[in-house]
């Protein structure tokens, strides 16, 4: 099967599409012929080297953690899965043709490949931000960051939650934001101002998805490190702020829920594009210029 490879860190061109036999399951794992893999920052990020201090790599490292599928072989102790089932979820080196699926769940008719690809990692991470966060109903959120992936998650999970959403973007994406429930404003210098006119009581906490070094400008804008909260920021606990990171937390509950959410026209992601494996190393690079709206897709 062909599958996406990095033998070192570095950038794109580090990348290799390679012929492997198809892994096979571990015992609560199953495996899956690939129909569709999300591309997320943590994937060049791992690529790169930025989580050697703290992640251990074996090369050759494959990419990507979250897929969507049709499920070929079921690991010992799996129950209520079966050969055939259409699934989605996380995984091992996923961008490739076939990949391992760790947890996952029932893709449900209604609920596309493509898209459920890629809500893994957005819904999870968005779930356990706004957990993290403490924000309540009522409150008000600033969102930096808001046109991603993750915060296209945030913003509508949010809105579920009864919180009112400031989102940051730049200009041509502030219909996007609107659209998503949310109310949209620049990311340019001069936010706190911006902000402060948009909610002149203040706002009761911020979460930073892009980790664009504005931790510090976060916690002056909420007066409480401790409701500031990043995903992408290492540095954020310097500040006395909180980082957010894995493993998922019950995943499966989080998944099953969006896809409910989904069915119910609650919840959607935009695919900004799709991409066939042999293009990986172009998507990752779209993805590390921070520009995409909603989310990029490999499809094998």
């Amino acid at each position: 099967m062909k599958a996406i490879q990095f033998s070192r860190y570095g950038g794109p061109d580090v990348l290799d599409i390679v012929e492997i036999d198809p892994p096979h399951p571990s015992p609560g794992e199953v495996r899956i012929r690939v129909r569709a893999a999300g591309v997320n920052p943590s994937d060049w990020k791992r690529r790169e080297g930025q989580y050697r201090t703290f992640e251990e790599v074996t090369f050759p490292a494959g990419v990507g953690v979250e897929a969507s599928g049709i499920v070929e072989e079921i690991g010992p102790g799996v129950s209520n899965t079966f050969v055939g089932d259409a699934v989605f979820g996380y995984g091992e080196a996923t961008m490739a043709e076939r990949a391992v699926l760790t947890h996952w769940v029932h893709k449900p008719d209604d609920l596309p490949f493509e898209i459920a690809g890629g809500l893994p990692v957005i819904s999870e991470t968005a779930w356990r931000s706004l957990d993290e966060s403490g924000v309540k109903s009522g409150e008000t959120l600033l969102v930096s960051g808001a046109a991603g992936g993750i915060g296209s998650a945030v913003l509508q999970l949010a809105r579920i939650r009864g919180i009112t959403v400031i989102g940051t973007a730049s200009p041509q994406k502030h219909d996007y934001i609107r659209d998503l429930g949310a109310i949209p404003t620049t990311y340019e210098p001069g936010l706190a101002d911006r902000v402060r006119q948009l909610a002149p009581d203040g706002v009761d906490a911020a979460l930073d998805v892009a980790g664009s070094g504005i931790i510090p400008e976060l916690i002056a804008m909420t007066g409480d490190p401790a409701r500031v909260l990043s995903v992408a920021d290492f540095s954020a606990e310097e500040y006395g702020a909180k980082f957010s990171r894995g493993p998922p937390k019950e995943p499966e509950r989080v998944l099953a829920d969006v896809a409910r959410l989904y069915s119910k026209g609650l919840f959607r992601l935009r695919i900004e594009q799709s991409f066939p494996l042999e293009r990986t190393a172009e998507a990752l690079s779209i993805s590390a210029a921070g520009r995409v709206t909603g989310k990029l897709i490999i499809s094998p």
